[in-house]
């Protein structure tokens, strides 16, 4: 049996029309023939809705009685045994009454799906729990009745119900929504027109995010490439220079046009490490954005205007941000630049809008030919200019009628063997040098013709040419490789710094910072792993990325070691050399990251046993509490036996020596039950968790207190408990004990319980002068006494005892105000999952 479908009618406030429309697609479906059944729909005293239940079977809703008054909830057993196709069930969101099968109506449709049941429901966008910060912001009015999102958003279709806030404010006038009594109040409060326009952006926004996800899956599952301009993504590409504020701002303000808009700022920087950004501009450019609400990325790419575009395709980006060009005019020689390539390059599906700032042609403050790296179009350029030039100087040279001289001629192929090592380095230098020598022997030294040389300066001459173009090719060559070394220190400095950064912001989560190693390198997927010693398997302490698994090191293609058993894992491409330097510091710093994230987790444990050791300090401590009295009593009786001045009646003494043995009795129970919740804390003891009958457990808890001052009231029929008999009896002994000791003479202690679901509640109400809400979670804390408690009451240990032994069973205990004054006690425990213990023949209630 498969489960059943939830569609959800969602609405911005009351009185859009949402159980209208869903009782409307009820009766579409009975048309054609499904069987749909009322569950539970709430017509508010609305006449058109109640009209549309009309000719719709509904079931028999189920009454309870709370607090002497009935309510009507959803009936869930008779809904399940009658299986339906569709269920209506309203109010998703809805608190049922307690005593119901289920604390909350989603959980009843939950048990609905679960059956194979298909369900249309209701809710409200300020019922989400996410929002009830804000709806509370906007309203004034917080929502108690809430709804996990996750419910909600796994839901298989959800379907917007809007209204514009002066439709709803005319339906609310006319009476349409609640009674004419109610009409001038929500008007002038909850229904004011700033309030629905809020509400309703608000249900826009959280419908298009829903819609937004249903669409970047589907563009997964089916891998779409193209841009579907669904939504408006902004992409600003940055260069690291001052115009790149201006460029945010103008894409901030071009996202805020349309509802929903999304600016994703990115900046490339080349695998090859040259850069000319500024790391403290690009900080405060990622600052600006995402203050702006936007989003920050950092992309290595080659081809900065392919990588640019790959990245806006990646994001469903619908335009692109670019600063017009800082070249100078010259410098456009070289290229159309990167702004002009992307525009050529989009496409039609993808804008590019080119914003003017006050850098343009300024020039980008860094030599044209500052690449790390030379590309193989600058070295085929440079062994065309070494090996064909001098080729070429001499067909020139040799054309004119009269010569230059072969000073002037040195020269000119002087300066054809520095342009080749300016372009292709040292070897198109030295190939130049050499054949530039030769052909100065052959075509310009007396004898030409010949490789002989008559005269010997001209030796020289074409000597020191040799040498000054060698010398001239090798400085050119080592300023570009110290230009490289230069530029990769600079990039791996900002690499560095962002890293630095990303720390200091707090981004100090292991899969945060393994994304970050993924988006630096361009890798497919990362994933750290460790090893306890050399001959354990790898195990995977995080991994992030599409990739496929990385479960060792060997089955990546690139590795970094950290330490002798943890190692950094990357798969995706091969990465040169000089990037491991920094991506060694991310692996250092993933692993730093990782102890971190334990020391926490040990911080923590540390937090809970130092609880514990606080816990087992106030129950040695409440030896004094609880002890006192019957230890007091035994005292008492003995001193009294031994006493020689009077003669104690056969009578008197089994009474004395009754109660000693009682009070023996007393003391060795609770001096066992303290010390197995001491171990418990420590964690060499587990309660003894058995089914048990809280009418056979609570009246034994009331030993210790006068006889006639508390009134019991357990029904017979409740269902039994997992509990640890006594510990539960030492907890109700200790609330009952302090509800007697704050409670006016002539007052009595109702001790009440009553069944909740999966829960019974123990109920403890006093008549006392009650606890602000201030102190309500401070009262349960070692050694607190309330008020003006007399010092002989106690040393506060009873309710903080009470509460351990609780929440050792798997229960709470909490404190309620008393309607008409006081306090109540309730004690929360587990329902047995076997059937209820029903006694007919007994009475409902037992009454002490």
């Amino acid at each position: 049996m498969g489960r059943g479908k939830l569609r959800i009618y969602l609405g911005a406030a009351p009185g859009v029309g949402k159980t209208y429309a869903m009782l409307a697609e009820a009766h579409r479906r009975v048309e054609r023939g499904t069987d749909c059944v009322v569950g539970f729909v709430e017509c508010h005293g609305r006449s058109r809705t109640e009209v549309m239940l009309h000719g719709l079977e509904q079931i028999p809703r189920r009454e309870m009685v709370y607090r002497d008054t009935v309510f009507t909830e959803m009936d869930v057993d008779v809904l399940l045994a009658r299986r339906p196709a569709v269920a209506l069930v309203d109010e998703l969101a809805h608190t049922n009454v307690p005593g119901s099968r289920n604390a909350k109506r989603w959980q009843d449709i939950e048990e609905l799906l679960q059956a194979g049941i298909d369900v249309i429901s209701t809710v409200n966008i300020q019922h989400l729990e996410s929002l009830g910060d804000v709806v509370e912001t906007i309203t004034g009015v917080r929502q108690r009745e809430t709804v996990p999102d996750d419910v909600v958003r796994r839901a298989d279709q959800i379907e917007l119900v809007d209204m514009s806030p002066q439709a709803l404010r005319r339906r609310m006038a006319h009476g349409n929504i609640y009674t004419p009594d109610k009409v001038d109040a929500a008007l002038s409060n909850y229904f004011r027109p700033g309030n629905l326009t809020a509400l309703r952006e608000l249900a826009l926004l959280w419908t298009a995010d829903r819609v937004d996800a249903y669409l970047q899956q589907y563009r997964s599952e089916h891998e779409v490439s193209t841009i579907w301009g669904s939504r408006e993504r902004i992409v600003v590409g940055l260069t690291g220079g001052p115009e790149g504020r201006t460029l945010i701002r103008r894409a901030a303000r071009m996202a805020t046009k349309g509802a929903g808009g999304e600016v994703l700022a990115v900046y490339i920087s080349r695998s090859d490490g040259l850069t000319s950004a500024s790391p403290k501009e690009l900080a405060v450019q990622r600052t600006l954005v995402e203050d702006l609400g936007g989003t920050f990325h950092h992309v290595i790419g080659d081809d900065v205007p392919e990588a640019l575009l790959e990245f806006a395709r990646g994001v469903n980006a619908t335009q692109i941000v670019l600063g017009a060009s800082r070249r100078r005019s010259w410098q456009y020689i070289f290229g159309p630049g990167v702004s002009s390539t992307v525009a050529r390059d989009s496409g039609p599906d993808l804008d590019v809008h080119i914003v003017t700032h006050d850098e343009v042609a300024k020039g980008r403050n860094l030599p044209v030919t500052r690449r790390a790296r030379l590309g193989r179009p600058r070295i085929v350029a440079g062994w065309l200019v070494g090996a064909l030039g001098p080729v070429l100087m001499t067909l020139l040279l040799t054309s004119l009628e009269t010569g230059s001289g072969l000073a002037n001629e040195v020269l000119l192929f002087l300066a054809l063997t520095v342009g080749a090592a300016l372009l292709g380095g040292l070897l198109p230098g030295l190939a130049s040098a050499t054949i530039g020598s030769l052909l100065l022997n052959y075509y310009f030294t007396p004898p030409t013709h010949t490789w002989t040389i008559a005269d010997p300066e001209n030796i020289v001459a074409i000597a020191v040419f040799f040498a000054v173009a060698v010398s001239v090719a090798s400085v050119v060559d080592l300023a570009a490789r110290r230009t490289h070394q230069a530029a990769r220190l600079r990039a791996e400095s900002e690499i560095l710094s962002f890293l630095a950064g990303s720390v200091l912001r707090g981004d100090t989560s292991l899969e945060a910072l393994l994304e970050r190693v993924r988006e630096t390198f361009g890798m497919d997927s990362v994933a750290l792993l460790e090893r306890q010693s050399e001959v354990d398997p790898w195990t995977c302490a995080g991994s992030v990325g599409d990739g496929r698994p990385l479960t060792r090191p060997e089955d990546a293609e690139v590795d970094v070691p950290v330490g002798d058993h943890m190692a950094l894992a990357l798969s995706g491409r091969v990465l040169p050399a000089e990037d491991r330097r920094v991506l060694a510091a991310f692996a250092a710093q993933a692993a730093v990251v990782l102890d971190r994230q334990r020391l926490v987790g040990e911080a923590a444990q540390a937090r809970e046993l130092a609880e514990g050791n606080r816990i087992r300090t106030a129950l040695l401590a409440a030896v004094s509490h609880d002890l006192r009295t019957p230890l007091a009593g035994i005292k008492a009786a003995v001193t009294s036996l031994r006493s020689d001045d009077v003669a104690w009646s056969e009578e008197d003494e089994a009474e004395l020596l009754a109660g000693i043995e009682e009070g023996a009795d007393r003391l060795d129970h609770l001096v066992g039950n303290l010390l197995d919740m001491s171990r418990l804390q420590t964690g060499t003891v587990t309660p003894l968790i058995r089914e048990a009958d809280l009418d056979e457990v609570v009246p034994m808890a009331l030993g210790g207190v006068p006889d006639g001052s508390v009134v019991l009231e357990i029904p017979e029929n409740l269902p039994m408990v997992d509990v640890d008999k006594g510990l539960l009896e030492r907890s109700v002994a200790n609330i009952v004990e302090n509800a007697v000791k704050y409670s006016p003479d002539g007052q009595q202690v109702l001790v009440s319980a009553s069944a909740l679901g999966e829960r019974v509640e123990v109920r403890v109400v006093d008549r006392g002068p009650g606890v602000p809400d201030g102190d309500k979670d401070r009262i349960f804390e070692p050694f607190q006494r309330h008020g003006d408690a007399p010092r002989g009451a106690g040393v506060g240990l009873g309710l903080a005892v009470a509460r351990g032994f609780a929440e050792s069973m798997g229960g709470t205990l909490s404190a309620e105000d008393t309607p008409g004054g006081g306090m109540t006690m309730v004690l929360t425990l587990r329902a047995a999952h076997g059937r209820p213990l029903v006694r007919p023949d007994l009475p409902a209630t037992a009454t002490s």
